[in-house]
């Protein structure tokens, strides 16, 4: 997994409509990075309706977000358009960007074990150095989270 001092990888996936979206873009810009497992689900949605909720008080500290799960560009579509997010979904099929931040790893749950994308939240500065690193995020006080430094 990624860790504070590493540098932002280089990525490119689509956005909920099909565009693309690279790391690159973000060049010179405070950039929040969170993963989360699957989009319409109950934890995804109260984490990604928290930050849309403080979303302008994150924009005023600088920062921009990026949301990424496995789904497909339909799925990202309509989580997207049903809350009305004010940031972009990458809809990461391949699991290319998912990798490269190391969130693919083995889950247990009700005694399964399943390979999945670890809830996780990372932050980078304008020179795109990882300056925070939140694995364990409370979906209900994200924005929270992320504010506290």
């Amino acid at each position: 997994m990624l860790k504070v001092g590493d540098h932002l990888p280089e990525f490119e996936s689509v956005n909920q409509d099909g565009e693309a979206i690279k790391s690159s873009d973000y060049s010179g810009k405070k950039l929040v990075v969170f993963f989360y497992p699957k989009a319409n689900t109950p934890g995804c949605t109260a984490e990604a309706c928290d930050l849309n909720d403080h979303i302008s008080v994150l924009k005023k500290e600088g920062y921009h977000l990026l949301g990424v799960s496995a789904d497909p560009q339909k799925a990202q579509k309509k989580f997207h358009e049903k809350f009305g997010f004010q940031y972009p979904l990458l809809a990461d099929e391949r699991k290319d960007v998912i990798e490269k931040f190391g969130v693919w790893q083995l889950k247990k749950f009700m005694g399964r074990e399943f390979m999945g994308i670890v809830r996780t939240t990372f932050i980078f500065d304008e020179n795109g150095i990882c300056v925070r690193v939140i694995e364990k995020v409370k979906t209900k006080e994200a924005a929270q989270q992320i504010l506290e430094n």
